[in-house]
């Protein structure tokens, strides 16, 4: 006879011990994302905004979890959480971003993409920082009768409904725009320099790419 589990004696790890992102760029722009979303809705008593962090989403079997880059949930507390209980929370987050590279877009348009429909998860967004494979590299999908359909881009930027924001790739950036006012969000100011000297990091790294893929491309005709 199988012995009963207690699903309240279960222990749901809060870490993997597996880095933060993929990349120095992915957790910058994780960090920076959080910022920018959190002080946008630091005011509202019903909004909660996280990321790197587990997301369980069947009690009793910590197997089932999966660590969204950021997210945002509406109708909760915004108390600090260690990690995310879907049966505890009563709900999934209304809206997931994920950081996505070529390393991880099998995951990211496929298990990821068909669990967040399953949860209830009302947009997903997808953000190719360093442009590894998305074309074009910002892609969003909102549900629809249970399944995911694309977000139409206009004029390069896509309307979040639930967030009441437009959002828009710059470069290995994601900016973000208040969909009534247009106004550009804004990271904390202490995010400010480190922003900046990430960026310029990556100008130069995408300079050097450049560089190496002219060259062997010269080197290639020259055979």
């Amino acid at each position: 006879m199988l012995r009963q589990i207690d699903p309240k004696t279960v222990e749901y790890p809060e870490s993997d011990g597996e880095p933060m992102g993929e990349t120095g760029f992915h957790v910058a722009l994780m960090v920076y994302v959080i910022g920018m979303l959190r002080a946008y809705f630091h005011h509202k008593a019903d909004a909660y905004v996280g990321g790197n962090m587990f997301l369980y989403y069947e009690e009793g079997d910590p197997r089932q979890c999966v660590s969204p880059d950021v997210f945002v949930a509406f109708g909760v507390s915004p108390h600090e959480r260690r990690s995310w209980f879907v049966w505890q929370e009563g709900k999934a987050p209304d809206v997931i971003f994920e950081f996505t590279s070529r390393s991880t877009r099998a995951v990211d348009q496929g298990a990821k993409r068909g669990l967040y429909a399953y949860l209830g998860v009302q947009e997903y967004f997808l953000f190719d920082p360093l442009g590894d494979y998305l074309r074009p590299r910002l892609q969003g999908f909102r549900l629809v009768d249970g399944s995911y359909q694309n977000i139409p881009m206009v004029d390069g930027q896509l309307l979040s409904e639930p967030l009441g924001l437009r959002l828009q790739a710059n470069g290995a950036q994601l900016d973000l725009f208040e969909a009534a006012t247009k106004r550009r969000l804004l990271p904390p100011p202490e995010m400010t320099d480190a922003l900046a000297e990430v960026t310029d990091a990556l100008a130069s790294a995408e300079s050097e790419i450049a560089r190496l893929r002219a060259e062997v491309e010269r080197l290639s005709k020259g055979k």
